[in-house]
């Protein structure tokens, strides 16, 4: 990564529309034949706030729960090279759930500005991702500082950690997981205490 990513916790606005559940279907958006898995943990927001200091940012957290974002590479690819974006690479489908567990239930997992669960991805039953949410590079409280600035955050917001290392076909390499996603596949996403996040890649309508 080049150096701005370690110094900044960069983030970007994806489509609240697109938000689709447990064991909803998706399928590989329009001109992509690269769509890839995510594996994320997300932090949803309780309490509006706006500058919000990251020694108390815990406090505007409700609870977690799982995200999917999912990501079509080779539109994020073209996209990306022209400087804007991503758009159409990632704007189809987030997959979020299958529940909230509120804060309070995992405070024995949150050491400081972090927190401590372990993280898994499955293709079709085959472990391909696992990792911990402490080894994120830029914590949540880190994050739901640079969102706030100069700007509110509101309850029901949705903050992604982005992927955990390896998260994701893009990082492991298509050529070591069996391609990238096609229809018929199961993708789930475990994480420790909040369970697991299914997926099924279904084929193009039409």
């Amino acid at each position: 990564m080049i150096q701005a990513w370690y110094e900044i916790p960069v983030f970007y606005f994806s489509n609240p529309n697109s938000l689709i559940g447990h064991e909803a279907d998706v399928f590989t958006p329009a001109g992509s034949s690269e769509l890839d898995y995510e594996l994320e943990i997300g932090a949803v927001i309780g309490s509006r706030g706006r500058n919000v200091r990251p020694e108390t940012a815990w406090n505007h957290v409700a609870g977690f729960t799982i995200i999917n974002d999912f990501t079509a590479r080779d539109l994020q690819r073209a996209e990306m090279a022209i400087g804007l974006g991503p758009a159409k690479g990632k704007d189809f489908a987030t997959a979020i759930g299958p529940v909230l567990v509120t804060r309070d239930e995992l405070a024995d997992k949150i050491d400081n500005d972090r927190i401590c669960l372990e993280m898994r991805a499955r293709v079709n039953g085959r472990v391909l991702s696992h990792g911990n949410s402490s080894a994120l590079f830029h914590t949540f409280p880190k994050m739901i500082a640079q969102a706030s600035r100069d700007a509110d955050l509101f309850p029901g917001d949705l903050i992604g950690s982005g992927t955990v290392g390896t998260g994701c076909i893009l990082e492991l390499g298509p050529e070591n997981t069996g391609g990238w996603l096609k229809a018929g596949d199961l993708v789930e996403l475990e994480i420790e205490r909040i369970g697991t996040l299914g997926t099924k890649v279904t084929a193009r309508p039409g």
